[in-house]
């Protein structure tokens, strides 16, 4: 029961995932099938796995149960763009969403259809069959700088996004604001757990390609159609064997910045390639099962893109540039070089090193170059800050730790150029400094 466990630990964690969003949203009002957004830059209050403090969220949580729904997205202008991607339940991508995703940035309506749909779709959708009947959109209305007003166009932007049900009332949207509100969907390693993957389990059909975890979930006491009720002795045991799938998950994330994305460097991509492209295609290689990058990928982080690398690009980091980790208690400094290969912007980000999540209590978690505060150096480089205190004379470009607690940083690169891949431009690992 022990050994079944953990693995369904590391099968289940995109699920419990999303369980766990889905969860915060409705611990905030918002329903399936309606949009949950920030109206402001988030700040530490929102839970979430690696979010982004730089840009407008705006997250519709679809539900096809009852029929196919509709999710229309304005098109881009020259001061607006929504980024982002359409997940399924899993977390594996249908399409991505603005310039460089399935609308090209014009605009569209996408039609999410329910699994073994066979129904009539009219014309003008771009369709997207879904293999499960819930999922949710990450949306990213981005704003040209930190002023109010750019901030407030963002937001009315983001709310020109629709949901509804195919046939039904595009001014039916309904939008639940979540700014400055508890919003906690971080992974909780106890019994909990496995209820939320009893809960979608439930929910949600057997794929082909997990039917072999029917059994091993039986023993554990997950059953469809069977309610979940484990005993105080199966209680002990699955709560042992999640604690110890949290061990093997960290070290397996701390063993992904070998080898890293540039050399001589610790920088890492987020997700291990084979299940960078199993997340892009509905792992349709079937001699290939990333189960283990995906458990990394979703105990840290939420939501994956058609395309690593078309509208955004990720890159993180645990250690400094002798290979200690990011301790919150010590000043660091990250220098981003000059012309960074990008048509949008670049964002520095700090989060808690054990939760993944923005370190609680902080005045803000990021810096980022649509921030019109932000310095840059006379070489047009920019020199960011992280530590308990800010250095003097550098307020602007100081990102505030818990001295308490590790940390981690990412890097995201919004409209990265080829570039970026072809690595001419690197970034240096940060450097603790005195």
């Amino acid at each position: 029961m022990h050994r079944r466990a953990v693995e369904a630990v590391v099968w289940g964690m995109p699920a419990v995932n999303y369980e766990r969003m889905l969860q915060a949203a409705g611990d905030n009002g918002a329903k399936l099938n309606q949009v949950v957004y920030w109206s402001r830059p988030l700040n530490w209050q929102n839970q979430t796995l690696t979010p982004n403090p730089d840009t407008i969220y705006l997250n519709p949580f679809y539900d096809t149960s009852k029929g196919p729904v509709v999710v229309e997205i304005p098109p881009a202008d020259q001061d607006h763009v929504i980024v982002g991607s359409f997940d399924v339940s899993w977390q594996n991508a249908l399409a991505d969403v603005g310039p460089a995703g399935a609308d090209k940035g014009k605009g569209a309506k996408y039609l999410i259809t329910p699994p073994g749909y066979a129904g009539k779709v009219p014309e003008g959708y771009l369709v997207l069959p879904s293999e499960t009947y819930r999922g949710f959109v990450i949306l990213r209305s981005n704003f040209k700088s930190r002023s109010g007003d750019d901030i407030k166009a963002a937001v009315e932007h983001g709310k020109r996004v629709r949901v509804y049900p195919l046939g039904g009332d595009e001014n039916s949207t309904v939008f639940v604001d979540a700014y400055d509100k508890p919003f906690d969907a971080t992974i909780r390693y106890d019994i909990s757990f496995f209820e939320l993957l009893d809960r979608f389990v439930q929910a949600e059909p057997w794929l082909t390609r997990d039917k072999a975890m029917i059994d091993s979930l039986k023993t554990i006491g997950i059953e469809k159609g069977k309610p979940f009720q484990p005993d105080g002795r199966t209680k002990a045991v699955l709560e042992s064997a999640v604690l110890e799938a949290r061990e093997l998950i960290a070290l397996k994330y701390e063993n992904g910045f070998i080898p890293p994305f540039y050399a001589g460097t610790r920088w890492s991509l987020p997700v291990p390639a084979e299940t960078m492209e199993g997340l892009g295609s509905m792992f349709s290689d079937p001699n290939e099962y990333g189960l283990d990058g995906r458990a990394v990928a979703y105990h840290m982080a939420y939501f994956s893109p058609k395309v690593y690398g078309g509208g955004q690009f990720y890159l993180i980091n645990i250690s400094d540039r002798e290979g200690q980790p990011l301790d919150g208690s010590k000043p660091y400094r990250l220098i981003i070089p000059p012309n960074a290969p990008i048509s949008q912007y670049w964002s520095a980000t700090a989060y808690d090193r054990e939760t993944h999540a923005l370190i609680r209590g902080m005045s803000r978690a990021s810096l980022a170059s649509n921030d019109p505060a932000v310095q840059k150096n006379p070489d047009g480089s920019t020199d960011i800050y992280f530590g308990p205190s800010a250095p003097t004379g550098k307020e602007s470009n100081w990102v505030p730790t818990d001295p308490k607690r590790p940390f981690e940083l990412m890097v995201r690169l919004y409209g990265p150029k080829k570039e970026l891949l072809e690595k001419t431009w690197t970034l240096p690992d940060p450097e603790q400094i005195q």
